[in-house]
């Protein structure tokens, strides 16, 4: 349950004593945007047995009908409607409302998360909304201007390229000697900046000189190949030729070339 609740109600978003680093313009904008929500927005259900009156009346959510008697949750705020218990839950995350604490926004019941993320976008590192007039958008998120920084040695990223690991943005250095793959051929990391070939979980730098047959040196790029205890080849022919006791190889298919990360 507490864990919920701060999951539901994030104490930075109502009280800027969780938010020690904000300036004073910012804790001043904190402030008159808690005060606003509380005023407007929050309230907390009433679990009753509907009243006679209500006999009849559709759940708010799902719509089906609530009977005089059966269990029902009420939002004053939102004037005489009903849910049923399992209902009443956030329109966003549609996770049940804890203690009954909900927000209103055009009627519908929302949780203080997302309620809050409805007016202002919350930081990816610190989960904290932002209150500045800039902070960086990237992968659909966004954060405070000095948040976004590398996940391993926090060297700041804006303006510079990244590469996402994880969820989090990773400078190229740290990508390249901690996460890249090593190319099956020439053994370097395949960096961001690279085209990769992959077959059964191994990997290439795409160009011709590593992704290519490893008989007659044949590039593969887009080929049928043939694969043999990790080695590629270009046709059955190569493969025999480099294991002559055996006819048969490990499997066939074809090359796959991808291009950089999409995420760099």
């Amino acid at each position: 349950r507490a864990r919920a609740l701060l999951q539901q109600l994030p104490p930075q978003d109502c009280d800027e004593r969780y938010c020690p680093d904000l300036a004073e313009e910012e804790r001043k904008q904190l402030r008159a945007f808690s005060a606003r929500r509380r005023r407007e927005a929050l309230g907390q259900g009433l679990a009753c047995p509907v009243p006679g009156p209500c006999h009849g009346c559709p759940c708010k959510k799902c719509g089906r009908r609530l009977n005089k008697g059966d269990p029902g949750i009420s939002a004053s705020r939102l004037g005489n409607q009903f849910w049923h218990p399992s209902c009443f839950s956030c329109h966003f995350c549609h996770q049940p409302l804890v203690d009954l604490i909900y927000f209103q926004q055009d009627g519908r019941i929302y949780c203080g998360r997302h309620h809050a993320e409805l007016f202002r976008p919350r930081c990816a590192s610190c989960d904290q909304l932002i209150f500045m007039e800039e902070c960086i958008e990237a992968e659909g998120r966004r954060w405070h201007l000095d948040h976004f920084c590398c996940l391993e040695c926090d060297v700041p990223l804006c303006g510079q390229r990244y590469v996402m690991k994880s969820g989090r943005p990773c400078c190229r250095g740290c990508f390249e000697s901690l996460f890249a793959e090593p190319c099956q051929a020439c053994g370097d990391p395949i960096g961001a900046d690279s085209e990769e070939a992959t077959h059964q979980g191994l990997h290439w730098h795409a160009r011709a000189a590593c992704f290519c047959c490893s008989l007659c040196r044949k590039p593969l790029r887009g080929q049928p190949l043939t694969s043999r205890r990790g080695r590629l080849f270009c046709s059955e022919t190569c493969s025999l030729g480099r294991d002559a006791s055996s006819t048969t190889s490990d499997s066939s298919d074809s090359a796959f070339a991808s291009a950089p990360s999409p995420d760099s």
